[in-house]
């Protein structure tokens, strides 16, 4: 069981401005270096090397070196769920003193993000969303607020969609449930939902937007995602 003190060490690196900009710029599933991240979180050099030290020891981060480079990373996908969830959390109360006077808008503002974006290793956003209400309709996959988990017709059906889940991810969590943070509904994470990603960039469905968490449907990906899934983008 994690202790509170635990709880509270990771509360406390998470919330210094400068590192949840870090952790926030690397939610997208890159791997950036201590420059690049630095200027993400406009601060100097020195003080990113300091901030990178504390979450690498709390191994909210990890590193790789590749030649005289070394490349800053989240260390799981359980970390960048945890970002979405309290940026989802963030966008309910941010601005709760105005919930008389404003509607909320949950998620985010740009519409690009909305519609479908990376979660650090999984697709998230309104595409998301549909495909695994779609997925739940056919009877493909039981997901609730509890857990999620795969029918024998869905693992049939993601087969023959070239979902390889032998090759995914390894860690615990076969097929989970995220809630997502614009839709506020359910979306597919765990090693299911991150080879369901890498199937559809494989089929060239998606396509990265360089530089951004956006991820675009292609008009291959308009026509698969209907033809398949049932799905209209």
């Amino acid at each position: 069981m994690t202790s509170i003190s635990s709880l509270a060490e990771i509360a406390s690196l998470i919330g210094e401005p400068a590192r949840t900009a870090m952790l926030v710029t690397l939610l997208d599933g890159r791997a950036l270096t201590a420059g690049e991240l630095a200027r993400a979180a406009g601060v100097t050099a020195p003080t990113a090397s300091g901030h990178l030290a504390r979450m690498l020891e709390a191994s909210l981060i990890a590193v790789e070196a590749q030649g005289r480079h070394r490349y800053y990373r989240l260390s799981s996908p359980a970390v960048g769920a945890m970002l979405e969830h309290m940026m989802g959390v963030a966008a309910t109360i941010g601005d709760a003193g105005l919930i008389a006077r404003c509607r909320i808008v949950t998620g985010p503002r740009d519409q690009a993000l909305r519609h479908a974006r990376v979660c650090y290793d999984h697709l998230a956003g309104e595409v998301a969303v549909a495909i695994a209400d779609a997925l739940i309709e056919a009877g493909r996959i039981d997901l609730s607020r509890d857990g999620a988990a795969v029918t024998g017709e869905g693992l049939a059906f993601l087969a023959s969609v070239g979902v390889k889940l032998e090759a995914s991810a390894p860690g615990p969590v076969f097929c989970r449930p995220c809630l997502d943070w614009s839709e506020r509904r359910p979306h597919i994470a765990g090693a299911v939902g991150s080879a369901l990603y890498r199937s559809l960039l494989d089929r060239h469905w998606l396509r990265r937007v360089e530089g951004s968490r956006a991820v675009t449907v292609t008009p291959a990906g308009v026509a698969g995602l209907d033809n398949r899934f049932g799905v209209r983008v």
